[in-house]
């Protein structure tokens, strides 16, 4: 019995039902279905990470790295054929496995795109047809009148990029007057100096310095063909282009051009001789162990034709060793089947223009240890010995910025001395502390070594860029020659979270470095709440690399800007359960930012950020697991034909083809075990 309001005993009389009486009776049955539901999923994510891992385990190189095909676009292919006509060292085999595969890319409309469902690109069309004729393919072909006639529709090789038009002036398709300048004595600018080679991005300097000498001796081979099917009036193939007023950058540095243009017509003949062989010693200086440079295909092919130019025999060791290096950027796939092409028995032949061998093998370790894989697991100890051998103690080209600072960085690639690079670096150091290995000393110095170089290629906004300390001059952009893709290595979100990540890993959070890291990375989140992505495709990926980083930093997840970018995560991920993001979100940030088919990589990448913004057990977090779960292939890989990552922002893609098997399993583990591995060393 209930006292009731007038002080007499007796039972409350009944009231309505109301809302929360049905929420308490529906509370009980909703939590039971939300468990099963949970439950269910994560079930199915143990099954796809266990075959995940066992997948990812077979594809491991006995030597202990991982490397999976780096695919971009024919261009690649195509200079490569057009290297061998000019050195006169074209096979029949070579060129019609290059041809099958070049055709195999051809888009409907007789276009070649730059990647995987992208629009034709010019470039690319005009150098992939150039290589098709050097195939032997008619110019009356069908897919080549398509391809001929779209050139010409969008104006021609006059519109194309100043790299198209050097490769057609070696063999006269094109007037070297017609080109930008670049004189070789650049190289006696010193480093105080505007637009000195320093002043460039690596993967730049490390081009330029040999086109100099080739811009220098203007060489012609004889064309076996003449092009006038790609020029919108042959009579008139360099129509003259408009010069930009004299007080904006654009006109100052045309009427540079032109200046040295003539300076070309009357430079003193022993300063140009002297600076020519300053650029033989340079580029030979950097040559790597194995006869490549840097480690990437263009500044090998370049560097060939110049110390070729400059008398260098093909027998010459230099040489010998650089054209065997370029055999190795070759994929070949006997049973024909290039990605696009039709299929067959006949031999197709693919160029990458890198190799990624440490990248791939320092994310498969931290994917299959944050699956569960023991850390004392034999084939990660290889892994972690490998990368160890691999460690970099010279200085390089970062030196000249920080000459004190002693090295100790990771580079991508299997030989690139020069050229060790900051994000490799990071990630190196978070794959190894995850590897319990019989000599933890060994880790622990190299990981010293690591963080110490990290924080010294700190740049003073408090960034960190891929290669340098603060290359971030405004000048190499403007000039006329460079017309394609990035120039520049300024600081990036997703290498600065990767290096705050790492940080935060050995116990450096709080040091006032790496609290600048964390200030700058809060500064360049976009009003959407998403990062820009640099070297990944695009916000998805700058997104899924800050939120981890903040995480470990400890950032909590209910900080304005966590909440910010959880928020803008949920909004764009696709009614499939997935996340993607097309390469056109560099070019239309309204239209793509987020937008794009569900993709392995990028779905794990926001499954990553919002699993560290401690979103486990929310919706979006359920589908984005399932959508993996539920595409991975009976081998526990998954299928990924778009382009997730970039080298240039839109300019040069990238399909990393070990992305869509070590970002999905490091997304499921991280779902099942509740973050991170813990570390090791």
């Amino acid at each position: 019995m209930t006292a009731t309001t007038d002080g007499s005993t007796g039972a409350l009389p009944p009231r309505a039902p109301s809302a929360s009486d049905a929420t308490a009776e529906t509370t009980e049955p909703t939590d039971r279905i939300r468990t099963a539901v949970l439950d269910d999923t994560a079930e199915a994510a143990r099954r796809a990470t266990a075959r995940a891992t066992d997948h990812l385990l077979s594809l491991q190189d006995p030597a202990g790295w991982w490397k999976g095909d780096l695919e971009t676009n024919v261009t690649m292919d195509a200079e490569d054929l057009l290297l061998r006509q000019f050195l006169g060292i074209q096979d029949r085999r070579t060129t019609e496995a290059a041809g099958r595969h070049i055709r195999g890319e051809q888009r409907p409309d007789g276009t070649w795109a730059t990647f995987y469902g992208g629009p034709g690109e010019l470039s690319a069309t005009v150098e992939a047809y150039v290589a098709l004729r050097l195939a032997g393919d008619a110019p009356d072909a069908p897919h080549m009148a398509r391809a001929s006639a779209w050139i010409r529709e969008q104006g021609g090789v006059a519109a194309t990029r100043v790299f198209t038009r050097i490769w057609l002036a070696l063999f006269g398709w094109w007037k070297w007057d017609d080109l930008p300048e670049l004189p070789p004595e650049l190289l006696y600018l010193p480093k105080w100096f505007p637009l000195n080679i320093y002043d460039f991005g690596c993967w730049a300097r490390q081009t330029i310095v040999p086109l100099t000498v080739v811009s220098a001796k203007r060489p012609v081979r004889p064309a076996p063909f003449a092009l006038d099917e790609l020029h919108v009036d042959p009579r008139r193939p360099a129509p003259p282009r408009p010069l930009a007023p004299a007080t904006s950058w654009d006109g100052l540095f045309q009427r540079l051009d032109k200046a040295l243009h003539l300076y070309h017509r009357v430079a003193l003949r022993k300063l140009r001789g002297a600076a020519m062989r300053s650029a033989a010693r340079w580029i030979i200086e950097r040559q790597e162990n194995d006869g490549c440079w840097g480690g990437i295909q263009p500044p090998a092919v370049y560097s060939v034709i110049a110390l070729h130019l400059l008398g260098y025999d093909l027998d010459h060791p230099v040489l010998r060793t650089g054209l065997a290096s370029l055999d190795r950027f070759a994929v070949w796939r006997e049973d024909g089947g290039s990605p696009g092409d039709a299929g067959g028995s006949a031999p197709t032949r693919m160029i990458e223009a890198c190799q990624s061998p440490v990248w791939d093998t320092c994310l498969a370790t931290i994917a299959l240890a944050d699956a569960g894989v023991p850390a004392d697991h034999p084939q990660l100890v290889k892994a972690a010995d490998w990368m160890l051998a691999e460690q970099i103690r010279r200085p390089g080209d970062w030196s000249v910025q920080r000459p004190q600072l002693p090295s100790g960085g990771w580079a991508f690639e299997f030989e690139n001395d020069n050229y060790p690079d900051i994000d490799d670096t990071a990630e190196v150091v978070l794959a190894l502390r995850r590897v319990r290995h019989p000599d933890p000393q060994r880790v622990e110095d190299a990981v010293h070594r690591a963080v110490r170089w990290n924080f010294g290629m700190q740049s003073r906004n408090g960034g960190w860029g891929a290669f340098d300390v603060d290359n971030t001059s405004p000048f190499p952009n403007r000039l006329p020659f460079c017309d394609f893709g990035e120039v520049i290595d300024p600081p990036s979100a997703d290498v600065t979270a990767h290096v705050v990540e790492m940080l935060a890993d050995v116990g450096r959070a709080h040091d006032p470095r790496t609290r600048r890291g964390i200030a700058w990375l809060l500064a360049e989140q976009e009003p959407s709440g998403a990062w820009f992505g640099r070297w990944g495709t695009n916000y998805v990926y700058g997104t899924g690399s800050v939120l981890p980083a903040l995480a470990a930093a400890g950032i909590p997840g209910s900080h304005p800007a966590v909440r910010r970018a959880v928020r803008w995560l949920q909004t764009v991920q696709n009614d499939d359960g997935g996340w993607g993001e097309d390469q056109r979100s560099y070019q239309d940030k309204e239209r793509w930012a987020g937008r794009g088919v569900s993709t392995a990589s990028q779905t794990a990448w926001a499954l990553m950020a919002l699993l560290a913004a401690g979103e486990r057990e929310s919706e979006a977090v359920r589908r984005g697991v399932r959508w993996l779960t539920g595409t991975q292939r009976e081998d526990g890989s998954w299928d990924e034909p778009y382009f997730t990552g970039t080298g240039f922002p839109w300019d040069f893609s990238i399909n990393y083809h070990l992305y869509r098997q070590v970002f999905p399993l490091t997304a499921l583990g991280r779902y099942l075990g509740g973050g991170p591995a813990a570390v090791g060393a």
